[in-house]
């Protein structure tokens, strides 16, 4: 999956920054502290599984917090989603429309039919709205690429279809880390 990438930030900014969001100066962003940090534009918390969704995917010490380093990661990871987000809310409402998603999903090389992209507005809608916020549509992208990971490893073909058993199906599922 591609999406459009930020600069980098600047190190003396992405440390003011840090400071600011390591609110128990503990020398570690915890979720929480992650959590209040982050906008999703319509002024609701960030969703929580988006947020464990990314401590899990940049915490690279395993400690379950977020250190100085892979910050500036998970800061850029951010910024490109962003920047990615807005290219594709063409109608700058602040959310994706289920138009707006099958367009995204798309350029990313995905071809699904309009009933799973209904399903995933469904599914990823918080509000009832029939969009999906920002940080629902990172958790909706990174479950989506998760998944078609896993079943890439049993695709030995690559044509698209797989026959697994129905442990098989739970263990792909189950040991996902999105």
């Amino acid at each position: 999956m591609s999406f459009h990438q930020a600069q980098p930030p600047n190190q003396q900014f992405l440390w003011s920054i840090f400071q600011k969001v390591d609110k128990d100066k503990s020398g570690a962003i915890s979720s929480d502290e992650l959590q209040s940090a982050l906008s999703n534009g319509t002024w609701t918390p960030f969703n929580p599984e988006t947020v464990r969704l990314m401590i899990g995917m940049f915490d690279k010490d395993q400690s379950g917090t977020i250190n100085f380093q892979e910050f500036g990661a998970l800061w850029k990871y951010i910024q490109d989603w962003q920047t990615t987000f807005r290219s594709y809310d063409r109608d700058n409402s602040g959310s994706i429309d289920q138009q707006e998603l099958k367009t995204a999903l798309t350029s990313f090389g995905y071809r699904l039919s309009d009933r799973f992209y209904s399903l995933l507005v469904r599914k990823f809608d918080r509000t009832g709205s029939a969009t999906i916020a920002f940080d629902d549509f990172i958790q909706c992208c990174v479950v989506i690429q998760s998944l078609t990971n896993s079943f890439k490893a049993y695709d030995t073909n690559r044509n698209g279809w797989i026959r697994i058993s129905y442990e098989q199906f739970l263990a792909l599922v189950f040991s996902l880390k999105a």
